[in-house]
Order: structure tokens, then C-alpha cells, then sequence
């Protein structure tokens, strides 16, 4: 195969193995955006919980 082209050296060469390198951190960050959502959901919502009259600044104090 290399004998049509002379001093021409053919290096191994193989698409995925050289996208791995590009793909992987892209594949990371959205691992760890997944995780973080994933838990964050199974925490639940913590804002709709009433708010506590003691600290709410609209309450007005009854004497």
C-alpha cells in the first residue's frame, strides 16, 4: 500500500480514538449536570413551604 509514495510513513489512525479526547469533557460536564439535577429533584421544592410568621416582615404584630 505504501509502495506507490515514496518516504511517505502511514501512522495507525483510528476516528473514534482520536474523538475521544474532544468528546470526554463534554460527556463530563453533562454527567455532572445530570447528577446534580437528578438530586436536586429528589430533594424536592423548599420554597413552597409557608413562610414563618415570625420572620415574615409583612406580618403585623397584634398587641
Amino acid at each position: 500500500m505504501t509502495g506507490r509514495y515514496d518516504g511517505v510513513d502511514i501512522l495507525a489512525d483510528h476516528s473514534v480514538l482520536l474523538a475521544v479526547p474532544a468528546f470526554l469533557p463534554a460527556f463530563l460536564i453533562a454527567g455532572v449536570v445530570i447528577v446534580v439535577a437528578v438530586r436536586d429533584r429528589r430533594r424536592g421544592d423548599d420554597e413552597d413551604q409557608p413562610p414563618d410568621p415570625g420572620t415574615d416582615p409583612d406580618t403585623e404584630k397584634e398587641n
